[in-house]
């Protein structure tokens, strides 16, 4: 029986704009209370507009910890959130990722634009290359993620993932689900690391 893992905080990606649906809205919503309701922290980017702001808004309504990274070249024009638990304000964006990376014992993805997909494609890679052992997930909210799991699909069938990276990326559509995979989920094996898999 696979012991469930030890998650305390989790490092949510998502974006500055509600997006076009109520969908969106309504799905940060429930994972944001599934993880206080569950006793776990949040740690995002820092933001008070868009669904970093929803996700903030209803983990702290619903008694949970939430901890922003914020550049402090976004501080100008992005508002920081005023009633986060903590509130971090560092010298740029690097820093930022990697204490985002560093706090957070696992990695989600909500519904969001570039500055979502390039921080999940940064943990993900990570995880791939061995730098942590850390979960990715994607909430697939209404389908959202489906076109990029098609092109995902596609890059392994050209040859370009191996299936144990691609199998490794959890993806659900419903917040307990989610955090039961990420519980239960095993890093993949490292063809470079393993001999036998060479």
């Amino acid at each position: 029986m696979t012991e469930p893992r030890q998650i305390r905080r989790i490092t949510v990606f998502t974006g500055s704009r509600h997006g076009n649906s109520d969908a969106y809205v309504q799905a940060v919503e429930a994972f944001a209370t599934t993880l206080a309701d569950h006793g776990y922290g949040v740690v995002f980017g820092g933001g008070n507009v868009g669904l970093m702001g929803v996700l903030a808004d209803t983990v702290l309504a619903s008694g949970g910890e939430v901890t922003g990274i914020m550049p402090k070249s976004l501080t100008t024009v992005e508002i920081p959130h005023p009633k986060l638990t903590t509130l971090e304000i560092v010298p740029n964006m690097h820093i930022r990722k990697e204490r985002m990376a560093n706090l957070g014992d696992a990695f989600v993805a909500l519904p969001g634009g570039a500055g979502t997909l390039e921080e999940l494609f940064e943990a993900w890679t990570w995880q791939q290359l061995g730098i942590h052992t850390k979960p990715v997930a994607l909430l697939n909210v209404a389908g959202f993620w489906d076109p990029l799991l098609a092109m995902i699909d596609h890059m392994a069938a050209q040859g370009f993932m191996r299936t144990e990276f691609t199998d490794a990326l959890i993806v659900e559509s419903e917040p307990a689900a989610l955090l039961a995979a990420l519980a239960s989920w095993k890093p993949p094996k490292h063809p470079w690391k393993d001999p036998q898999m060479s």
